[in-house]
């Protein structure tokens, strides 16, 4: 039987997003030391991008509340990417205020998530962040952009891979230098992920392209393993499984760091993280925030 050897990825990248993504779907407030103690054990896990806060309107997101004092208290490592969400030009440029250094964009690929969730077009929210894109070329700063929901949306389904790379290309050729593929609700496939993929490859390059998965039906591992088959080689993923998925109710959201860790480990993949220090770090936040630890690997590594 002639069997077809893949080539993964010798490295990968990951990017945390647990202290931005994670938090901000937590249902209590979170002190600001209590985000600064998670950063700093990140940033002693390994982690050498982590998204540490986010410049919107508190009002909308209260657990991003206090985001400058994060920023201003961090105690920030010169080799570590301490990045943040700024929607807009006014978010971006209460970022740089506190030096923020590279910063996220969000668009969606579905139109109806757009117009639910910011009130616009796809269209009309990828032009509110030209300004920012401008300024942050001005001042030399990197701007990463997010996609959503890549594969499905919770208003009208099944989401067209060319709606996702047209999404992708407009906010590559506006600057971005690297466009993360949000499976927002978790109803990617593995085929699906790499049809998503190959067709974004087209118009922007492989090397530019990251996943971000969730796992409301616990697919993201599998999802993760097909995008490094086909050449993706920068992972998000969120410590202690942290954010909730607020479309599915009680299901888990952002993919553990733990586990992707695990899964690299196990594929002899390099990646610069400390598995047991990581471990801690997810197991402090979910003792701080009294909530179960979404790692599965964490779970079974703290009982034995």
């Amino acid at each position: 039987m002639n069997m077809t050897t893949t080539k993964l990825p010798e490295q990968v990248r990951i990017v945390e997003v647990g202290p931005r993504d994670g938090l901000q779907n937590e249902p209590q407030s979170i002190g600001t030391s209590t985000k600064i103690q998670l950063i700093d054990m990140l940033t002693k896990a390994g982690l050498s991008y982590i998204e540490s806060g986010s410049f919107v309107n508190p009002k909308w997101v209260p657990q991003m509340a206090g985001s400058e004092e994060v920023f201003r208290q961090l105690l920030k490592h010169k080799d570590v990417t301490y990045a943040a969400l700024t929607p807009n030009l006014q978010g971006f440029e209460r970022a740089i205020a506190v030096d923020v250094t590279e910063v996220a964009v969000f668009g969606a690929a579905s139109e109806s998530f757009s117009q639910k969730n910011i009130n616009c077009s796809i269209d009309e929210s990828l032009q509110r962040f030209v300004p920012v894109l401008e300024a942050a070329k001005l001042k030399g700063i990197a701007v990463r952009g997010y996609v959503s929901c890549i594969a499905g949306c919770p208003y009208e389904g099944e989401i067209k891979p060319e709606a996702v790379s047209r999404v992708a290309k407009t906010l590559y050729d506006m600057g971005c230098y690297e466009i993360s593929l949000g499976d927002t609700i978790g109803v990617a496939t593995p085929r699906k992920m790499q049809r998503v993929i190959e067709s974004v490859s087209e118009v922007v390059p492989m090397n530019a392209i990251a996943v971000h998965c969730h796992d409301t039906y616990g697919q993201a591992l599998a999802n993760i393993y097909a995008a490094l088959e086909i050449g993706v080689s920068v992972i998000d993923s969120s410590v202690a499984g942290l954010g909730g998925c607020p479309y599915a109710s009680g299901a888990s959201g952002n993919v553990a760091t733990e586990d992707v860790v695990f899964m690299l480990n196990g594929l002899d993949i390099a990646h610069g993280v400390d598995l047991s220090l990581l471990i801690e770090a997810g197991n402090f936040i979910c003792q701080s925030l009294k909530r179960d630890n979404g790692s599965k690997v964490a779970k079974a590594m703290l009982a034995r």
